[in-house]
């Protein structure tokens, strides 16, 4: 079983595609990879929410991950591949994808039609899923504003713990930070989602994070979470003001992925990341 210790800071990074088309432009990653690295953030998810990952091919999907995984593997950066939100048999492709290449973790959503209603259904899909990558790390995907999967998280982790071998935790994308609060154990990998909590969730006892705006202003999360740690409250909750003040003016061009990626296009316009696809530029 391959060992999983990150704590810190992961990008949830956008798929760069070449201005005015959506063709895969893979040449960007090597300089994505180093400005994320200059900015202190040591984790990368590839092909989650931000990533569109549910807008590839699966063959797009692999050849993403592969790059990816040259750079992070070059660069000493933990790289986690989501595989979910594809047809079953596309989600095990992925996962076997995933553990020929020899992912640090995959990260999956639910099923997304035939949605579990249950902690058991949950725990069931994922273990199935998860039998495809046995000596991975295996993480859930929790957004149920995207997926409308409720199960409840502290149920559901210790049922899945009992289950899935290689399971080692979730990504939290909720805003009901007491719920997360209750996911924290040690041993066990929460990855906060939502950036606009940052303060509360690292006061809660949260170390992992995976947050959109990482990829365009790393340094303030990095500020609060320090400020938090050693108690200049005050001092974190101004910077967390600011960030979702930040993120407000953002949200003003569209819907979280096309707008955060207008806002990292314009902020490092050297990296061509390109815009987002259909239905997303559609809106």
């Amino acid at each position: 079983m391959k060992q999983f210790t990150f704590k810190g800071l992961m990008a949830p990074v956008f798929t760069p595609y070449t201005n005015g088309s959506e063709k895969l432009n893979l040449d960007a990653i090597e300089p994505y990879v180093q400005l994320l690295k200059g900015k202190d953030v040591r984790g990368v998810l590839v092909n989650g929410t931000s990533g569109e990952g549910m807008l590839l091919t699966v063959s797009e999907r692999m050849a993403v991950t592969e790059a990816w995984q040259r750079s992070c593997t070059a660069h000493g950066i933990t790289m986690m591949v989501q595989i979910g939100g594809a047809p079953f048999p596309d989600v095990v492709l992925l996962a076997k994808h995933a553990a020929k290449i020899n992912a640090d973790a995959v990260l999956c959503l639910p099923e997304l039609y035939f949605k579990p209603k249950t902690a058991e259904a949950l725990v069931a899909y994922l273990k199935a899923v998860a039998s495809h990558c046995p000596t991975i790390p295996f993480f859930y995907y929790h957004i149920p504003m995207f997926t409308d999967v409720n199960v409840p998280m502290p149920a559901f982790l210790d049922l899945a713990e009992k289950e899935i071998g290689n399971f080692r935790g979730i990504k939290y994308t909720n805003g009901d930070l007491e719920q997360g609060s209750a996911c924290l154990k040690e041993g066990r990998h929460i990855f906060l989602g939502a950036d606009t909590i940052l303060c509360g969730a690292v006061a809660a006892g949260f170390n992992c994070f995976i947050m959109t705006t990482l990829n365009i202003c790393p340094e303030i999360a990095d500020k609060i979470i320090a400020d938090t740690n050693r108690g200049a409250l005050a001092e974190a909750r101004d910077e967390q003001r600011a960030l979702n003040k930040r993120i407000t003016t953002i949200l003003q061009h569209g819907d979280w992925v096309t707008a955060m990626k207008k806002a990292f296009r314009e902020t490092f316009p050297a990296i061509e990341v390109g815009h987002t696809r259909p239905p997303l530029n559609l809106r």
